[in-house]
């Protein structure tokens, strides 16, 4: 019976870290919105008002933080945006991992370590999917990666 157990918590898992991996990179602009929001609807903005105020400010951190990590020079300005955005994946793969775990498991070690491997899995994922957002730079200066070099060989061998 604890086998099935075992092998129902790793199948659970796996789905929801697929769902969180495919949306954790937004962990953070979600947790701005929902705080924004409800600061909006704490101050008589009214519902309607909250849910705007949500919605531009999760945007905003969503976009400033792409923007920042995609025009950054400096690694570590890109690292500690990187960062911003994989340690909130990271708590929300922890907690999610943490709620199906402690339904399925009697014994908290083992709690704690599904829930660990969870978070890991889901803030490495967020870390890359943030560096991959982001086009690789063109080179510059090499004679085999300019275009002009290359149209002038192939028209003289004509």
């Amino acid at each position: 019976m604890i086998f099935l157990n075992i092998v129902l918590l790793i199948g659970v898992i796996g789905f929801l870290c697929w769902l969180l991996f495919t949306l954790a990179i937004y962990a953070l602009p979600l947790f701005v919105g929902v705080t924004a929001g409800m600061w909006a609807h704490g101050n008589d903005a009214g519902v309607a008002g909250g849910l705007i105020v949500g919605v531009i400010a999760a945007g905003a951190v969503a976009i400033v933080g792409q923007l920042i990590f995609a025009f950054a020079r400096p690694l570590w300005i890109r690292l500690v945006v990187a960062l911003l955005f994989a340690a909130p994946a990271a708590m929300a793969g922890y907690a999610a991992t943490h709620g199906i775990a402690r339904h399925l498991m009697p014994s908290e070690g083992w709690q704690m370590v599904f829930s660990i491997i969870g978070a890991i899995a889901v803030g490495v994922t967020a870390l890359f999917r943030m560096a991959g957002v982001v086009a690789p730079e063109p080179s510059t200066g090499s004679v085999g990666n300019n275009p002009d070099r290359q149209l002038a060989v192939d028209v003289n061998t004509e």
